[in-house]
């Protein structure tokens, strides 16, 4: 399984709306970076499907991520995801998912 590992820093513009007092990251933050994290190594997801997504946990500013991810091959029509946040060099789930991929998305 593919894995990259990614720290969303306390200073991006996401965390000044989100939310007021108590920052945490958008989940659809998350995903993008799941997104760029997979397309870094090589994965086309044009056009892009989210399938599903189940988001169990918050993630605070300057959270380091662990992100992994089902190799595709030609038969898969889809990429599962998970991500972690990383304490004490432990990850813990805060998502997970799949992408549904066209024809051309490998």
């Amino acid at each position: 399984m593919p894995v990259a590992t990614v720290r969303i820093p306390a200073s991006h513009p996401a965390f000044a709306g989100h939310f007021p007092g108590r920052p945490i990251v958008p989940g659809v933050l998350l995903l993008a970076e799941v997104v760029e994290a997979v397309r870094a190594h090589g994965i086309a997801l044009d056009p892009l499907q989210v399938g599903a997504v189940k988001f169990v946990a918050t993630v605070g500013p300057d959270a380091e991520l662990r992100i992994e991810w089902d190799a595709v091959d030609a038969a898969s029509t889809r990429l599962r995801f998970e991500v972690g946040q990383v304490v004490d060099g432990q990850a813990t789930r805060c998502a997970s998912g799949h992408f549904d991929l066209s024809p051309t998305a490998r």
